[in-house]
């Protein structure tokens, strides 16, 4: 990844604890080239997971904000307009 915002940094580092959980799981003490074909799949399968699982979440949490924020404006346009008073 080129240049990485700091969203997708913060998605990174949301993938070390299910990382260090799944590598924990198979043993710490094996070199990585002693894993089997199915043990790296479920390894990227992990990393992968738990960016997309990060992204989502903050994206969500973003848009419920920006609609909150949009919905307080329409409220107080509607407001002026109901009451007369341009500002």
């Amino acid at each position: 990844m080129i240049d990485p915002s700091d969203l997708e940094r913060q998605a990174m580092r949301s993938c070390l604890i299910p990382l260090g959980e799944y590598v924990a799981s198979i043993s710490m003490e094996r070199s990585l080239a002693d894993y089997s074909q199915e043990e790296v799949l479920t390894l990227i399968d992990v990393v992968v997971t738990a960016y997309q699982e990060h992204m989502i979440n903050e994206h969500e949490r973003i848009a419920e904000k920006e609609s909150a924020f949009f919905e307080e404006r329409i409220a107080r346009q509607t407001q002026t307009a109901s009451t007369g008073v341009p500002f």
